[in-house]
Formats: structure tokens, C-alpha cells, sequence
């Protein structure tokens, strides 16, 4: 599927006041289940992975393993039992052993429709991020990857983190914008520390204003922090104006397998057996 045809798949989703809803996938199985439950777009990357096996997504951005090569490594998995849905690669746009243009090539012929930034050096702050940033390993080169994205008509899907951001990533090229509000909260291994939803609503209104000042057709859904099952989701879309959707990873494949897996369980371990006597 090519990049205008997922655009026009969108906004009609948008015009006839649907939302758009993306979702991470870790597995095969979770992006099968995703387009069975109609999602619109499916996004892989590496702390899919690390999220299914039962730790924290900020993992992906720890020096736990590749995270391009485990984006490749996923899509045998996840592009073969996808039918009709777009998928998107996460990509470490900061990553200094890809040459970045030949990686989207090679993604977009394995049969990406399009790319995310993640790893994303966004979820960092303080001094560590001030020298990444001065060091040569800074948000510009995720810009860079979007520019070099849009370029190869890939659908281009960034998080963005604050008003600059989503000015500069609608100006590389940027679809659909995904400001993001922080690790998702809730379940067994999700934050504790969050805004709350009414401050996640503020935060994502600026955003979204700050990219539609630069191009009014950019797309834009919320993402992350509180906003993690679906009336976290109402919540914050009755509260904006213009913001088309929501892109959950935790919220779509980890928080509702905790709770299922863990019901079934109890289900079977509520059962009582007629074992008889001697």
C-alpha cells in the first residue's frame, strides 16, 4: 500500500468522524488481533519486543540489543500475518551504523508502508540529553529521518514531545504527528509518574497547534502518560479540538494481555474438580 493511498484511508476515516487509532505490536499475534479489532495503522519496534517479555518499555532505549536490526528482525513476524493494514517500522533515527537512506530503502522493500522515530532521544532529558544533544546524537537527526522519509514517500508517523518539535517534524514532512506525554502508567510494569489527563489534554492541544500552524492537513493523535485505556482517550479528545485519534502500544497489546491472561487463569483456578475418595 502506498503512502497516498494510507493517507486517503485516513481522512476518510476522519471525515466520517471515526478516529484513527495506530497500535504497537510485539508480536505477530498482537498485530493480527489489532487488525481483527480494525485498527488503523500497526507500528513495530524494538520495545514491543522487550514489552511482551515482560519489562518496561523504556528498555528500548537501553543498550539491550540493536534496535534497527530487531525492527528487521520483527518484521518477519508481524508482515506476513498482516493483511490490509499499514505498518510502520520504528527506526533509531540516531543510530550511527545505518546509513539512514539505504535503511528506509531496504524497509520500504521488505514492505513497510512507513516509519516512526523510536528509539526516540525525546524520552530523555536532563544533562544526558543535553550531551546527547552535543554530541552529535540529538533530536535533529530523528528530523532528518522523517525528511529522509517523506522524500522516499513513506508515511511518516513522529512522536514529538513539545511545540518546537512539532513544528519542525510537520516541516520535515511529518503524516501524522504523535505528541507524546510520557511512559504509559497503569498495569504491572507501567509508570507511576504522569500528568494527569487534563494536563495531557493542554500538552497535546499545543502541540497540535503548533504543527497545523505550519501545515493545517497533518494528522495528529495522542499518546501516552495517562491516557492509557479508552476512556483515558475520550477524556482527552473531548477536550481538544482537532486531534484525530489516539497511538497506543502498552494501552492496545500489554495492558489488555496482563488482564486477560491473568482472568483466564483465575477462571481455571476456580474450578472444582470431582476427584472422588478411596
Amino acid at each position: 500500500m502506498n503512502r497516498q493511498d494510507v493517507l486517503a484511508r485516513l481522512r476518510a476515516t476522519v471525515a466520517a468522524g471515526r478516529p484513527v487509532i495506530g497500535a504497537g505490536a510485539g508480536t505477530g499475534l498482537s498485530a493480527k488481533c489489532a487488525e481483527a479489532g480494525g485498527v488503523d495503522l500497526i507500528i513495530i519496534y524494538n520495545s514491543g519486543r522487550y514489552r511482551m517479555a515482560g519489562r518496561g518499555s523504556l528498555a528500548g532505549l537501553l543498550p539491550y540489543g540493536d534496535a534497527n536490526q530487531i525492527v528487521v528482525e520483527m518484521a518477519a513476524e508481524v508482515l506476513p500475518v498482516v493483511r490490509d493494514t499499514p505498518v510502520l517500522a520504528g527506526v533509531c533515527g540516531t543510530d550511527p551504523f545505518r546509513v539512514m537512506p539505504y535503511f528506509l530503502d531496504q524497509l520500504k522493500a521488505m514492505g513497510f508502508a512507513g516509519v516512526q522515530n523510536f528509539p526516540t532521544v525525546g524520552l530523555y532529558d536532563g544533562t544526558f540529553r543535553q550531551n546527547l544533544e552535543e554530541t552529535g546524537m540529538g533530536f535533529d537527526l530523528e528530523v532528518e529521518l522523517i525528511r529522509l522519509a517523506r522524500e522516499r514517500d513513506l508515511v511518516t508517523a513522529p512522536y514529538v514531545f513539545d511545540e518546537e518539535q512539532a513544528r519542525a517534524m510537520t516541516e520535515a514532512g511529518a503524516d501524522v504527528l504523535v505528541p507524546h506525554v510520557g511512559l504509559t502508567t497503569k498495569g504491572s510494569i507501567g509508570a507511576g509518574t504522569a500528568l494527569s489527563l487534563d494536563e495531557a489534554a493542554e500538552r497535546v492541544q499545543a502541540m497540535r497547534d503548533a504543527a497545523v500552524a505550519v501545515r493545517p492537513d497533518v494528522l495528529v493523535l495522542c499518546h501516552g502518560g495517562p491516557i492509557a485505556e479508552p476512556e483515558d482517550a475520550a477524556h482527552v479528545l473531548a477536550r481538544t479540538e482537532g486531534v484525530a485519534g489516539f497511538f497506543g502500544a502498552s494501552s492496545v497489546e500489554r495492558l489488555p494481555t496482563e488482564r486477560a491472561i491473568t482472568e483466564q487463569v483465575r477462571a481455571f483456578k476456580s474450578l472444582r474438580p470431582h476427584l472422588g475418595g478411596n
